[in-house]
């Protein structure tokens, strides 16, 4: 397993890789790997002969107030899981690798972009659009890996492989959560123990929701007054949105009628944390 700081170097191992007719899977990642990116590697070395996995922490797609400073860093660690997951190349290039200077292109969205995270996060999405068509096209990769914990990125990068005819197959992976149901996160590590226990709010209004769709409801208000409800006794917690929406164009929707994501973003303290399910995969458990 390699780690690579430049684009020559990543496009010249894939080069080697191709002439040698071998498929290769891409995971890009923001660093601080954990048992969700551990699980996408695996899958990347399932279904491909070589996999390479990104790490790189995107300016692009941090607000001015947000933690682009003090997320966390640790590619020792992360090397040694992705060797540990048959991982073959890391690239971890320096922003000025990726934005040279003078750099003035971007890969914008909309309708997708407008809702959930993008109504409080407004520059993100343009900035996670921009890095991953810039890792599409340094790696070309045959399949990249992305979970489903962050359900709105997954939905817009499949849009856009779809919108910019872009020749590469786009795979979903599951939440993986703590043993007591936190969905695994990088940010995590921010919270105390107090808000490490207040946290778990955010899984127990996702069981909340998937009973409640199990049961036979369909009305989202009824759904989400109930989520809602469980979130705010927590009080610790902050509620940045819950929201039920169409799963293919992200809009919210009154009645559950067709494939519906719900999705959350929370603060915990000072810590925004997001968590969601999707309805088809209640009705199919």
């Amino acid at each position: 397993m390699r780690i690579v700081d430049t684009i020559d170097e990543v496009r010249r191992q894939v080069r080697e890789w191709r002439a040698q007719g071998l498929t290769v899977g891409l995971v890009p990642t923001m660093g601080y790997l954990h048992e969700g990116h551990a699980s996408l590697i695996d899958a990347s070395h399932r279904d491909n002969d070589r996999t390479v996995v990104s790490d790189f922490v995107n300016p692009m797609q941090f607000g001015p107030t947000e933690d682009l400073e003090s997320y966390p860093r640790d590619i020792v660690h992360d090397a040694k899981l992705v060797e540990e997951h048959g991982g073959d190349l890391i690239f971890h290039p320096d922003p000025s690798e990726m934005y040279h200077e003078g750099f003035s292109s971007f890969v914008d969205m909309t309708v997708l972009t407008e809702e959930l995270c993008g109504l409080s996060r407004p520059v993100h999405f343009r900035g996670v659009c921009t890095v991953v068509t810039k890792l599409f096209n340094i790696v070309k990769p045959d399949r990249a890996y992305f979970g489903k914990k962050d359900a709105q990125q997954l939905a817009v990068i499949r849009h856009m492989v779809d919108d910019l005819n872009m020749d590469i197959e786009i795979i979903g992976c599951p939440i993986i959560r703590e043993d007591d149901g936190l969905a695994k996160s990088s940010r995590n590590t921010y919270l105390n123990d107090a808000e490490r226990k207040a946290a778990l709010v955010l899984s127990e209004a996702v069981r909340l929701g998937m009973d409640m769709v199990r049961s036979g409801e369909k009305n989202c208000d009824t759904i989400l007054s109930q989520m809602k409800s469980l979130i705010e006794a927590e009080p610790l917690a902050r509620i940045d949105y819950v929201k039920m929406v169409d799963c293919a164009t992200m809009q919210q929707i009154p009645t559950l009628d067709r494939p519906a994501l719900c999705a959350m973003a929370v603060f915990i303290g000072k810590t925004r944390l997001i968590d969601n399910f999707f309805t088809e995969d209640v009705q199919e458990g």
